[in-house]
Parts: C-alpha cells; structure tokens; sequence
C-alpha cells in the first residue's frame, strides 16, 4: 500500500494482544505507518474498544475512512470466552482481585444452558463500574479505582445468541452474539447472580464485527513487517 492508499482510507483488521490497550495498538501502527512513508499527520482510529485483557478484531480506520468509523461500530459483535463460576471481582474481570466467592456445587449443566436463555434477546443491563464510560466528565474507571462509588443506570442491550461451548466447572467457556455497548464483563457477572452464584469474566476474544473475522486480521508484528516491505 502508499501513502495515499492510507490517507485516502483504508480498513485495517488487526488481532489485538493480551494486555494492549486499544489505543497503543492505534499509536503503534500510526507511527509506524509516519515513518514508512516520511509524513507528519495520517488519522487512525479504531472502531470500538477492547479491554487490555480481552484479544481478537479490532477494526482500524486510516485517513478519510475514518469519518466511517461509526459504521463499523454499530454493527453486531461475536465474543469467545471463558467465565469462571463461584466467584465475583469489583471490575467484573481479572483486572482487580477476586472479592467473594460463592458455592458451586448446585450447578448443573442443564441449569447453566437453561440459565443462558435469560440473556437472549433485549436485556437490561448496567455496564462495570471499571468501564470508559464518563459521568460528570470523568471515565468511570477512574472514580473506580479512587474507591469512589456511582450509580450507574441500566441501559439496553440485545444479546442475538448466548451459548456454551465447554463446561469444566468452575469454568465455562461461550459464544456470545450480541449489539453495540454490550458489556461481556456486566454478562459473567448477571449470569452468577442468575445462578445464585457469582461469576467474572476470565478470557476475552473478540472474533467478529459484522462481516469482518479475526480469522482475516493481521498481528500487529506482521502488519509492521508487510507495511516496511
């Protein structure tokens, strides 16, 4: 690709890394992207967050592509993951440590595939108090980790398919197609309530965003390799 393939627009998939935030990954390849071609300013942005401990699609936008950049954030999203039961974390994930534990040994598989079928279609759902969303001008996360508490409303949500995938309790893996601003995290943690357990999201991918698979992103590693060639 040129430089003006880029700043006319382009639509990159990466395969987002463990622990990287959204945005290192948009700052990595934009100054990667500077530097092959000698320039001052090229946009890129991507198309809906991922969480550092979650991996998979992220859909980048390059010069005049990315006035399109809510197209791609509208659309419907496919997760694969794991939750673990028996247990809850104030972030609802690995990000903080695990602050009740509950009891198990009720759970049956037949009570966890017939527990999935609440979450399936419009659902109420409030986000993780350890999310980006602001209020008062402040991202949630940052109130979070100073102690601070909030009332967060519930908003909603529609979730196409939930399944599971693999029971080997405490853990159990799934698929979850679902709309814009549905908090996999808030899920793990509704679905122990639901259970009269608890639950944290304990692995996080990201496979599709409409018609675009990870199966056809590229590493952030080969994206740097193919752009220098």
């Amino acid at each position: 690709m040129t430089e003006e393939d880029f700043k006319n627009g382009q639509v990159l998939l990466i395969d987002k890394p463990l622990t990287w935030t959204s945005f290192q990954a948009v700052n990595k390849l934009r100054w990667h992207i500077k530097q092959r071609f000698k320039i001052k300013k090229i946009k890129v942005g991507h198309a809906g967050t991922l969480d550092p401990l979650a991996t998979g699609l992220l859909i980048l936008c390059t010069g005049k592509q990315t006035k399109e950049i809510h197209t791609y954030q509208n659309q419907i999203k496919e997760y694969t993951g794991t939750f673990t039961l028996g247990a809850t974390t104030p972030s609802y994930d690995l990000e903080t440590e695990i602050n009740q534990t509950f009891p198990i040994d009720h759970l049956t598989e037949n009570l966890l595939k017939k527990t999935t079928k609440q979450f399936v279609g419009d659902i109420q759902q409030k986000p993780p108090i350890f999310s980006a969303i602001k209020k008062d001008g402040k991202r949630l996360y940052e109130l979070a980790r100073k102690g601070e508490t909030t009332e967060i409303k519930a908003r909603t949500v529609t979730v196409d398919c939930f399944e599971l995938t693999k029971i080997n309790l405490p853990e159990v893996d799934f698929r979850i197609v679902c709309s814009k601003g549905t908090y996999i995290r808030s899920l793990a943690y509704d679905f122990g309530n639901a259970l009269n357990s608890g639950a944290h999201l304990s692995a996080l991918r990201r496979t599709k965003i409409g018609e675009f698979s990870v199966e056809n992103a590229s590493s952030i590693e080969d994206f740097i390799k193919n752009l220098e060639n």
